[in-house]
């Protein structure tokens, strides 16, 4: 059967919802912090020479950049269609190329030509190496787009917060430029402790923030929800990280073959007002935001509220279904979800949260609506008496305004 012809078959047979496939996506650089409900017999399943799986990409129609080894649709979410007990996968991206506006919605399509974000679990043991994304302007110089990018630090995925449940973001107010290129300059001598000239700020539980391209940044070791937009860019700007050493390479990565040995070019990277910015936190922290009174939408059986809203690029919402509930949710464009928590029905879809899964496994715990079952409204169900549930839900441009920090 055609791509296309599957492609209308999954969206038809969930009105409007198609389910997704976990994607697993390992890091050389990076030890699994075994917080994504990844059997632990499989956190190496690529092998040894790939690292250890610490993220699982959602919605996701961006290849991951891993280098050359990176296996074929590594980072590429898929739709599964399930029929007669046999399971056919075609990739997001194809079903997206192939639907286009019947799937994003005409105007994100029109505007975009692709689905233009994608969101992801980060689950490190410990903090990131310091790095930083570029901007639209210098990811065009290698045929890539810029990439902002937002954290949000479920609950449900951080029973423990690892070795280093802290982020340094941006650069301390007084740093100059010669101290930057200096510590850049020194990355091949040994530990060029850049993240002296930085801050580290506490990681809390059910809060988040937002990292615009350009701004320098260490994710730390809690375990992190991240919309972003499209792309895979990076420069790693730190040279040893928990006494890992990191490879020059990562340095130079995303930087023209001709510019590669100007650290004045890596320089030039930076968002240096954004970075030295003094009030960094009340400009880029985000608390959650309930869409409407709170105390009313507790009364209908639910609460949602906006989790990450300072880019333009994306959005994220936080919606919990109380415990014996039914409710109706609509939205005003396409969305993808994960459930983190409980079990129950997602329009036609039975919904669960697994606690373990296998590599290659299937699960029901993420989804992609369709714009026009967005804002028809999808009908979600919970029998639990008890337990309630509670997705994330990743949105395009567009959709959701950009709203002020609440700090």
């Amino acid at each position: 059967m055609s791509v296309q012809a599957t492609a209308n078959r999954a969206l038809d047979q969930g009105q409007g919802v198609v389910r997704l496939t976990p994607t697993w996506v390992p890091r050389s650089f990076c030890i699994p912090g075994r917080r994504i409900k990844l059997h632990p017999d499989d956190y190496y399943a690529l092998g040894g020479n790939r690292g250890g799986i610490d993220e699982r990409w959602f919605s996701s129609t961006t290849p991951a950049d891993n280098g050359p080894l990176t296996s074929k649709n590594e980072g590429l979410s898929h739709i599964v269609v399930e029929e007669g007990g046999s399971s056919e996968l075609i990739t997001l991206r194809d079903a997206v190329d192939e639907l286009q506006g019947q799937l994003l919605g005409d105007k994100l399509w029109n505007e975009h030509q692709c689905w233009p974000m994608y969101s992801k679990f980060f689950d490190n043991q410990g903090a990131l190496p310091f790095h930083i994304h570029h901007n639209d302007e210098y990811a065009a110089r290698v045929n890539a787009k810029g990439k902002p990018e937002a954290y949000y630090f479920p609950p449900q995925v951080n029973n423990h917060g690892g070795d280093f449940p802290y982020t340094f973001m941006g650069l301390s107010p007084g740093v100059t430029k010669d101290q930057v290129r200096d510590a850049l300059v020194g990355f091949t001598k040994g530990d060029n402790h850049i993240t002296d000239l930085s801050a580290a700020y506490c990681l809390t539980p059910g809060t988040g923030w937002d990292i615009p391209p350009g701004v320098l940044h260490a994710p730390g070791s809690m375990c992190t929800y991240e919309p972003q937009k499209a792309s895979d860019v990076f420069a790693m700007y730190e040279s040893v990280t928990h006494n890992q050493v990191i490879p020059e390479e990562l340095l130079w990565k995303n930087t023209p073959a001709d510019q590669v040995g100007n650290f004045d070019y890596l320089l030039g990277v930076i968002d240096w007002e954004k970075n030295i910015d003094p009030n960094f936190k009340a400009n880029h922290f985000m608390a959650p935001i309930p869409v409407d009174d709170l105390e009313q939408m507790r009364a209908d059986g639910y609460e949602d509220k906006m989790i990450c809203y300072l880019s333009e690029a994306y959005s994220a919402k936080e919606l919990t279904i109380l415990p014996g509930r039914t409710v109706t949710i609509k939205d005003q464009g396409a969305y993808g979800l994960i459930v983190l928590q409980g079990h129950g029905k997602l329009g036609v879809w039975d919904i669960e949260t697994p606690a373990l899964i296998r590599f290659g496994q299937l699960t029901h715990d993420e989804y992609f609506v369709s714009a026009a079952a967005a804002q028809e409204g999808i009908t979600i169900t919970n029998p639990s008496p008890t337990d309630p549930i509670v997705m994330l839900k990743h949105f395009g441009p567009g959709v959701h305004p950009v709203m002020s920090p609440v700090v």
